[in-house]
């Protein structure tokens, strides 16, 4: 009898525990309101299963000479950060090393842009994310792309973000199932079709020639993005984590600064070789970033 009783007082115990834990949780739990943004509502109508053919590709790159060129500029006033390096670095990969990176795809067939446009993720305000249109990238300096970019993102957290992007917040007021036709819509005249809608800010080419994303600002080593299937961009450079880590150097083993990038490549337009160049590239410029101070 005491057997049992001392059973079924373990096992109330042992309930009251996981019904106390469930409330816990339940209270931590966000709302469906917190989770639905406008992005997400967009995402929602705009992602599908995964299809299409992407080639991913990361590389592990050693900056320390890199940062001490960085932190030089910055005592002179210069406010440069690694993501301004990399959005001019890979801008003029594809003016000067592989110019089929700077395509696109309209009616079928592949295209060459006409200029370099880098379409950049900045964070606005505390969790919400944006994006600014760095125009003709390719053609400024280091100091011209920092005083652009910081102009681009003053302008976008004081809401005057670019068309282009302002376009989310117009399809997420749009209610479900009808947000996912509009976009539909869109997308066949816009991508599919090539016409231009200068008004809205939607084209073909709206989104620019590439994308840069810093997720290593954001606690992230590494990350592999996806290709926003209305952006026709293609590729996605992520900046990810910066470490220090012992590498080899003139046959000895020092501690070093190395950077993760990654990159997502649209297959419809570039192959991995591709992407090998890109890389090889970037990997010039770090270690002979004074380039960037000079036009090309």
């Amino acid at each position: 009898m005491l057997l049992c009783i001392n059973y079924y007082h373990s096992l109330f115990s042992l309930f009251q525990m996981h019904f106390t834990a469930k409330i816990s949780y339940f209270y931590k739990m966000k709302t469906p309101s917190e989770f639905n943004t406008g992005w997400r509502k967009v995402a929602s109508s705009i992602y599908r299963r995964p299809t299409d053919s992407k080639i991913f590709g990361s590389v592990e790159i050693d900056i320390t000479d890199l940062e001490e060129y960085i932190s030089e500029k910055r005592k002179n006033g210069v406010k440069a950060t690694l993501t301004h390096v990399f959005i001019l670095a890979a801008a003029r990969a594809l003016k000067e090393e592989v110019p089929e990176l700077n395509t696109y795809i309209k009616r079928g067939n592949v295209l060459l842009r006409d200029h370099i446009d880098v379409m950049v993720s900045v964070l606005l305000r505390e969790s919400v994310m944006g994006s600014v249109l760095i125009k003709d990238a390719d053609k400024l300096t280091l100091e011209e792309i920092i005083k652009v970019m910081n102009d681009e993102v003053k302008s976008a957290r004081q809401g005057t973000e670019n068309k282009t992007m302002q376009m989310k917040d117009t399809l997420a007021r749009i209610p479900w199932p009808f947000r996912s036709w509009f976009y539909r819509i869109v997308k066949t005249f816009t991508m599919d079709w090539g016409l231009s809608f200068k008004s809205l800010g939607l084209s073909a080419t709206s989104f620019g020639s590439f994308v840069v994303s810093n997720i290593g600002s954001v606690g992230l080593d590494m990350g592999y993005p996806a290709l926003f299937p209305s952006s026709n961009v293609s590729f996605v450079l992520v900046l990810g984590g910066v470490n220090r880590k012992p590498a080899v150097v003139d046959d000895q083993i020092l501690p070093r600064t190395i950077l993760s990038l990654g990159a997502a490549l649209d297959h419809r337009v570039v192959d991995a070789s591709h992407g090998g160049l890109l890389f090889r590239y970037l990997k010039k410029v770090v270690k002979n970033p004074e380039l960037l101070d000079e036009k090309i």
